[in-house]
């Protein structure tokens, strides 16, 4: 199948959440967009699916924050509020064979692992990050360089360290300022007058959302073309002409969107004649962790606790994500949905584990957490690999992140590692979707 330019104004490379909101914005402009994925449906990894019992849960948790406003915005164009499920954080911290409820500020004083003194310095952090108005002033430290002084040695050692090390795995030490202070002060600005927080659930799920903002760019004209993958792109001087796929179709259209990660995209243009070879390595210069997210169904709760941090060096998970904490069981036919999140290098040998093997190797951990847990809870189990699930924000950031126009005349690029100071997520991702297509329809691109 190919697709002539004549009747194509732009071809969007990835059904995400950014795609999903530049064709929204697109086709209710009138303009003919298709978008193409390699995945079977929309959402990226924010994507859904079926458990064998029926039950449809996304990949990768998933939740908002009451400071972002793209995504409650997208969904009220929709039609859709009524979907909106709000509830109070629940979080705590997995240390020293304990559990903490670290919720509000009157939790963070209970915390016994600190001094009383390291407690107070630690909670007064929010205030002091807030003063930073221009991150570019912190861009040239590094996280350790910039909190460790704020906050205490000891305080750094118990409650940060950890997080870095989990999050970021062998590139911890490189992870610049601005990614926590942009996530500190989105975070203090969650909170209401008592310190709690607010957060926020699409009720069915991301997916259900993804695949309503695919019907919107449908019923406005707009075409979504899933299990296409992409092979490489077809240029002649300073535009692309098409794009051909691995089935040996082509598609072609006036304009270009790029939507996944940097890597891959300089892999589909490494071939082009006469490509900008500095534009290439700068794709090829940002960084990115695999994300490996065990989901396991459970017949019964694990804990109270929606989002536990696992600050206990001696196990593999950032994260313990009791789902269903958040939404309703009910909405999961009464089965309890937990996420376990590793990030790691796709060199890492756990990434090459078979899903079985990962399961026993993950419930032996999962198990000295909670010793009640037995096999028999699981019903069901599910493993998910994102090889580019977090792009490296090291110092010096803004000066590696390529921009949004390419050196094609007719092809922008809008991904997740262009987020910043932000840290991905679907809220920036719509964002940014917009933003792009807002650039094709001004600047008269389409």
């Amino acid at each position: 199948m190919s697709h002539e330019a004549k009747n194509i104004d732009v071809c969007i490379v990835g059904a995400g959440f950014t795609g999903l909101a530049a064709a929204m914005s697109l086709a209710r402009a009138g303009k003919s967009v298709i978008v193409v994925e390699a995945d079977d449906g929309p959402g990226g990894l924010a994507s859904a699916f079926d458990l064998a019992d029926g039950v449809r849960v996304e990949k990768f948790y998933h939740h908002w924050f009451d400071s972002d406003t793209h995504l409650p915005e997208i969904i009220g164009e929709l039609g859709l509020q009524d979907r909106i499920l709000t509830a109070p954080s629940r979080t705590g911290m997995y240390y020293n064979k304990q559990v903490w409820r670290l919720s509000t500020p009157l939790d963070l004083l209970t915390f016994k692992p600190l001094s009383l003194i390291d407690r107070i310095r630690l909670g007064l952090l929010v205030f002091r990050v807030r003063r930073i108005t221009d991150w570019r002033a912190i861009e040239h430290l590094s996280v350790r360089e910039w909190l460790e002084p704020l906050c205490g040695p000891a305080a750094f050692r118990i409650v940060w360290q950890p997080l870095l090390e989990h999050k970021f795995s062998i590139h911890a030490d490189e992870v610049g300022a601005v990614w926590m202070w942009k996530k500190l002060a989105l975070r203090g600005g969650t909170r209401n007058a008592r310190g709690g927080e607010q957060l926020a659930y699409f009720k069915g799920g991301f997916g259900d959302l993804a695949q309503a903002m695919a019907d919107d760019a449908t019923r406005h004209g707009g075409v979504v073309r899933y299990g296409t993958r992409i092979s490489r792109a077809m240029t002649e001087g300073q535009r692309v002409t098409a794009l051909q796929c691995t089935d040996g179709s082509e598609i072609r259209a006036n304009q270009f969107l790029f939507t996944p990660a940097l890597p891959i995209i300089a892999d589909w243009f490494s071939d082009a004649p006469n490509v900008n070879a500095a534009w290439l390595a700068s794709l090829r210069r940002v960084k990115y962790l695999g994300n490996a997210c065990l989901l396991l169904e459970l017949d019964r709760s694990l804990s109270p606790t929606y989002w536990l941090n696992v600050n206990d060096p001696g196990f593999p998970f950032v994260g313990v994500i009791e789902h269903t904490n958040f939404d309703d069981p009910a909405a999961y036919k009464g089965r309890h949905i937990v996420y376990l999140s590793r990030y790691m290098a796709t060199e890492d040998p756990l990434w090459d584990y078979d899903d079985q093997v990962y399961l026993d190797y993950a419930f032996g951990h999962l198990q000295r957490m909670f010793p009640q847990l037995e096999r028999s809870w699981i019903k069901d189990f599910a493993l998910w690999r994102a090889p580019y699930a977090q792009p490296i924000a090291e110092r010096g950031y803004s000066r590696l992140i390529p921009d949004r126009q390419t050196p094609f005349a007719n092809a922008l690029i809008a991904t997740m590692a262009q987020i910043y100071p932000e840290d991905r997520g679907t809220n920036y991702a719509i964002r940014e979707g917009r933003a792009a297509a807002h650039a094709l329809i001004n600047e008269q691109r389409c």
